[in-house]
C-alpha cells in the first residue's frame, strides 16, 4: 500500500466512524424527543442496551419464525438486531402509535421485510390480517404497561395472545414487574429474566402461549 492509499484508507475509515457516530446520536435525539412527546407511551429515554437486547432475543427460534411483530419500535433499537436474525423470506411488522417514529424507521431502515405500521398494538390481529397474516410467531413489546391509559394494556395483553400460533410467545421488557399482572391472565407460562446492565435495569418476560 502507498502512503497515499494509506491516508486514503484512514480517511475513509474517519468518515465511516463519524457518520455511525452522528447516526448513532441522531437516533437518540429521535428518541429523546418521542419521549418528551410521548412520555406514557415510550419507556425510556434511553434506548435498550445491546446486553438487554441480546437476552432478550435470545429463546427466539428464528429458523421457525416467518411473522415477528414489535410494539413500538422507536428508532429501530431491536428493529435492526431482529432483522439481523431474521431469515430472509420472513417478515417483521413494527407497530406504533407515534407517526414520528414510523416516519423515521421507514426513512432510515430499507428492508423489503420490514413493514411498519402506524397504529396501535391493540389492534394487533386487525393489522396481521390486513398483511396476510393470521397469526404471529413471536411478538416484543418495550410498551410501559403500568403506565399506558386505563383499560389498554390488558386490551393489548388479550389480543396479543390471540394473535400468537399456538406454542409462539411474547417478549417483554419492563422497568417494572407489574407487567406480570396484565399478561398471566393470558399465558399459563411465563419465564422472567433480569438485565442490570441497562438504563434502568430491565425486567424480561417471555410469555409462551399453549400449544394445541
Amino acid at each position: 500500500m502507498t502512503a497515499s492509499s494509506a491516508r486514503t484508507a484512514r480517511s475513509r475509515t474517519r468518515s465511516r466512524g463519524a457518520a455511525d457516530k452522528s447516526g448513532t446520536a441522531g437516533q437518540l435525539l429521535h428518541f429523546a424527543r418521542g419521549f418528551i412527546k410521548h412520555p406514557r407511551m415510550v419507556g425510556s429515554i434511553i434506548p435498550s442496551s445491546r446486553q438487554c437486547i441480546a437476552k432478550m432475543l435470545r429463546p427466539v427460534d428464528w429458523a421457525q419464525t416467518r411473522v415477528f411483530v414489535e410494539y413500538g419500535p422507536g428508532v429501530g433499537t431491536f428493529t435492526r438486531p431482529v432483522l439481523d436474525r431474521l431469515a430472509p423470506d420472513a417478515k417483521l411488522i413494527a407497530i406504533d402509535t407515534n407517526p414520528d417514529f414510523v416516519a423515521y424507521l421507514r426513512r432510515e431502515i430499507a428492508d423489503p421485510r420490514l413493514h411498519c405500521v402506524a397504529g396501535s398494538a391493540a389492534d394487533v390481529c386487525t393489522i396481521l390480517a390486513e398483511h396476510g397474516h393470521d397469526h404471529a410467531d413471536y411478538i416484543l413489546s418495550g410498551l410501559p404497561f403500568s403506565t399506558l391509559p386505563p383499560g389498554v394494556g390488558p386490551q393489548i395483553a388479550e389480543q396479543t395472545a390471540a394473535a400468537l400460533r399456538p406454542g409462539g410467545a411474547f417478549l417483554v421488557y419492563q422497568f417494572s414487574p407489574k407487567v406480570h399482572d396484565f399478561i398471566a391472565p393470558h399465558f399459563r407460562r411465563i419465564d422472567r429474566g433480569f438485565e442490570p446492565i441497562n438504563i434502568p435495569p430491565a425486567q424480561l418476560f417471555w410469555a409462551y402461549r399453549d400449544s394445541d
